[in-house]
């Protein structure tokens, strides 16, 4: 009887430290982000009173390719990156990026319609933005720098009307994935007001 005792205690107390030991060694829960547009509207941002009300296709937008993937990226020095191990994107950055510009843009211009590349022909346009990301990464805790080249293209693709690069830097503030997304689309906020100022004039009757 000593003995079946015995070994009932010394499975309990291993199926105990199995439990403990399981819990101590399993992997954190992934986080997930996206860039967000404007969050708030103010009068610099509203869109002038006798101005033009636009039709915009926006897209291509190219990305690197250490850009495309899942996992959030730092750059650790200026020639190393790190990925994330558990803070990544929901989904495609580069579908982000588009729907993010243009929900920007409709917020900075007066827009009637804003198509999404790939769209779909018919549809009458002013002007078509295409934009290649060189590099949006940064540091947590430190800053982060967003660098594109643009161009912005008549309707119909046959001319080009403006081509700019810009080169936009933010803080972070602290040193969390939180923070450092939230200065990427604070970055990206700033290139789509570039964006809608060149815009503005193209838009101006001759």
């Amino acid at each position: 009887m000593k003995t079946y005792f015995f070994r009932l205690l010394v499975v309990i107390i291993s199926a105990t430290l199995w439990v403990v030991l399981s819990g101590c060694t399993s992997s954190p829960s992934s986080r997930f982000y996206i860039l967000s547009p404007l969050a708030t509207t103010g009068p610099e941002t509203k869109p002038l009173s006798d101005e033009r009300c636009l039709s915009l296709a926006v897209g291509p937008i190219k990305i690197p390719d250490y850009l495309d993937r899942p996992q959030i990226v730092t750059r650790v020095a200026q020639d190393e990156f790190a990925l994330a191990d558990f803070d990544r994107w929901a989904g495609s950055l580069k579908d982000n990026l588009t729907r993010v510009l243009a929900d920007n843009l409709s917020v900075f211009l007066c827009t009637k319609t804003i198509l999404l590349f790939p769209w779909v022909g018919g549809i009458p346009i002013d002007y078509r933005i295409e934009v290649e990301v060189i590099r949006m990464d940064g540091s947590l805790g430190g800053n982060v720098t967003l660098q594109a080249w643009w161009i912005i293209f008549s309707g119909d693709k046959k001319q080009i009307l403006l081509t700019r690069k810009s080169n936009v830097t933010e803080v972070t503030g602290s040193k969390d994935y939180k923070s450092l997304v939230s200065a990427e689309s604070r970055a990206l906020e700033k290139l789509s007001r570039e964006i809608a100022e060149a815009i503005r004039p193209l838009a101006k009757p001759s």
